[in-house]
């Protein structure tokens, strides 16, 4: 059975879509691949669901993009963000803080937010936390995926560190045996202690 050769128009759309949603996810903050990725497509055009990039794709290509046109002020930005990062990770030590996502990764603009990771038997101690703090904060809820079909709805807290606003989720005290799994490869998210961030800068 002969392969099916690749089509060279279809690849060319898959790239252009890639590149599109890696400027809207440089430019405009955005963290949501799915989200980048369709708004890409719109814009573009591409209603054929089979040519659409991979998660994969679209980090590479942001990479790139990074590289090509703001390398310098990119990394300063990152060094800045990872900053704050390792400030909240500091205010919450007591919860085994991970950092987590596009800042780790080193994908984040300037407006993306800072993702954590904490653990504690009891979310409202993290509350108690912020609270003791004096630091405004917002409860919410974030869905996280473990296997194909297997998604756990965890607390999670928002707050500004720095200039940043920072996204925690609080997951049990075994949760960090565990990562979920990475909206880009769905491997198990890469987590970095606040020492490891540090090492970073």
């Amino acid at each position: 059975m002969s392969r099916q050769k690749p089509n060279p128009r279809a690849e060319m759309l898959r790239q252009a879509v890639a590149d599109e949603a890696a400027r809207v996810m440089a430019e405009q903050g955005i963290d949501d691949f799915l989200l980048a990725k369709r708004k890409a497509a719109e814009r573009l055009g591409v209603m054929d669901a089979s040519i659409l990039p991979r998660n994969t794709e679209i980090e590479a290509a942001l990479f790139a993009r990074q590289r090509l046109f703001s390398a310098g002020r990119h990394e300063t930005e990152i060094a800045e963000l990872r900053r704050s990062a390792l400030q909240a990770m500091r205010l919450m030590a007591d919860f085994e803080p991970r950092l987590v996502g596009p800042v780790l990764t080193g994908t984040a603009s300037a407006h993306s937010d800072i993702h954590l990771h904490l653990f504690s038997e009891s979310p409202e101690a993290v509350s108690l936390r912020l609270e003791e703090r004096g630091v405004p904060h917002e409860a919410l809820e974030r869905r996280m995926r473990f296997e194909r079909d297997r998604t756990v709805t965890y607390p999670a807290f928002r707050f500004v560190a720095g200039r940043q606003t920072v996204d925690a989720v609080v997951f049990p005290l075994d949760g960090i045996r565990q990562a979920p799994c990475s909206p880009v490869d769905g491997k198990p998210m890469k987590r970095a202690s606040a020492a490891a961030v540090a090492a970073l800068l």
